[in-house]
């Protein structure tokens, strides 16, 4: 072991290590999922018409989002250090490579701050339920209901306090005591949540519909730009580009199979995005609305449909509870990014930086709270035209995120050196034969991919081109 390596391990010993592979799986699987997968996923599979759309999601998963997992933990398993001192430990004090980590540095931070504000939705349609507040309601009025939370300011700042409050508490107690100790209990309890509303959903006429219209290889409504939406997605719902990955490999172990791991939480994530699916479309189905509501499915059209069925009330709280928690643990790992980048890079104890990066979170997030009140914030188009809430969400999702993943990509497939990025992939492992594969895909296929999600989304690349000029 040569002396830079022996750093980085005792690095990483000071720095607290997931106990087992199953603690570094369900944490880092816990990331994965989110609302992206309960919330985006289904209404963007129901509005390309599901069937050949998933399959592809599948396939864009195993090609794109995989590797790029891969490699983020890699490097962070090799370097014991979060995302801005990785690049430097790998590729050398004044390389420019750090910046990629200190972008993913910002995303976590921009990403946590409006983040929060759509998490205390849920916590809001939680009591609304307990309150038995749907009950009765027609369309109009739960639609108008979501309108009303939206401009609330007041509301939002309380519950964007309570959530930042919640993560903060967690991440607090370290990476074993925290971070794994709570994802231990989380990740197990949305997955038995999911799993009673998907046998909820097993009994509702709608069912079998369900199935066909997710995995008939039907395409009436898939388009060029579905299929690019697809790949994105799949690249997103993994919390790739943003340091996630990267933070929580730098506290796995040398003897744990990487690849294997990363398999794994691809797996989990993504079973859990089709289980969100058979949970929202029978629903759906069975009383007659559109699959395709679009962002409006689970906070409009999942309310409705839920009161009109035998235990409705119980059913929202307990779906609005698994949104809750899916978003918990992708917030403990943004800010687990950033507490741990200000740990290493000013040495500060954890509960001190943890506490003051959640304040500023909070702070930042403000904006993004008060965003539909009608205030400054909701008329302020200074980025993008757009207000505070959707400045910080384009800013993260069209320009930090694929920007991040696709210098991940190039920096670990052509600028880390072979030996060590060879040495970090076979490791521990039993797929160490489908290195060469992985590095094909990393090098070629990925920076492909996401280079052209990129352009389409930031329309470098007008959208026209997609539809033939339709």
């Amino acid at each position: 072991m040569t002396e830079k390596e022996e750093t980085a391990a005792e690095a990483g010993e000071s720095r607290g290590r997931f106990s087992s592979r199953l603690g570094f799986v369900l944490a880092a699987a816990g990331s994965a999922v989110g609302l992206g997968n309960v919330w985006k996923f289904p209404y963007i599979a129901g509005e390309n018409g599901g069937g050949l759309f998933v399959l592809i999601y599948l396939g864009c998963v195993l090609v794109v989002g995989l590797p790029v997992m891969i490699a983020e933990v890699l490097i962070g398993r090799r370097a014991q250090r979060s995302p801005a001192g990785a690049f430097q430990f790998v590729a050398g004090e004044q390389t420019a490579w750090r910046l990629v980590g200190w972008m993913g540095v910002v995303a976590g931070f921009v990403i946590l701050s409006y983040y929060s504000v759509v998490a205390g939705w849920t916590l809001n349609y939680a009591f609304m339920g307990i309150n038995r507040f749907f009950v009765g309601k027609d369309a109009e009025q739960i639609a108008t209901a979501f309108g009303t939370l939206y401009g609330a300011g007041d509301i939002n700042v309380f519950w964007h306090l309570v959530f930042m409050i919640t993560t903060v508490g967690i991440v607090i107690g370290g990476v074993q005591r925290g971070i794994e100790a709570w994802s231990r209990v989380l990740m197990p309890a949305l997955l038995v949540m999911m799993a009673a509303l998907v046998v909820h959903a097993m009994f509702q006429p709608g069912f079998g519909r369900a199935l066909s219209f997710l995995f008939a290889p039907h395409s009436d409504k898939l388009t060029a730009a579905g299929i690019l939406e697809a790949l994105g997605h799949s690249f997103f719902t993994l919390s790739l580009g943003m340091g996630a990955m990267l933070t929580y490999g730098s506290y796995l172990s040398k003897d744990r199979d990487l690849v294997a791991s990363s398999a794994l939480v691809s797996v989990l994530d993504t079973v859990v995005a089709l289980m969100a699916c058979l949970v929202l479309f029978p629903v759906i189905f069975s009383i007659g609305l559109e699959p395709s509501a679009g962002p409006g499915l689970v906070f409009k059209s999942m309310p409705l449909a839920l009161t009109q069925m035998r235990g409705g009330v119980v059913l929202i709280i307990v779906f609005f509870a698994l949104l809750f928690f899916a978003a918990l643990t992708s917030a403990i790992s943004l800010l687990e990014v950033v507490a741990s980048t200000v740990i290493d890079q000013l040495g500060w104890p954890r509960r001190r930086a943890v506490l003051l990066c959640g304040a500023a979170v909070f702070l930042f997030g403000l904006p993004s709270a008060l965003s539909g009140s009608g205030a400054v914030f909701g008329k302020w188009s200074a980025l993008f035209g757009k207000n505070f809430f959707d400045s910080m969400d384009y800013l993260a999702s069209n320009w930090l995120l694929p920007l991040g993943g696709l210098f991940m990509a190039l920096f670990v497939g052509w600028a880390m050196p072979d030996q060590a990025r060879r040495e970090e992939f076979q490791t521990g492992s039993k797929f160490g034969r489908f290195y060469g594969v992985w590095l094909f895909a990393l090098r070629f296929v990925v920076p492909i991919a996401v280079l052209a999600v990129w352009l389409f989304s930031v329309e470098i690349l007008p959208k026209a081109w997609l539809t033939g000029g339709k």
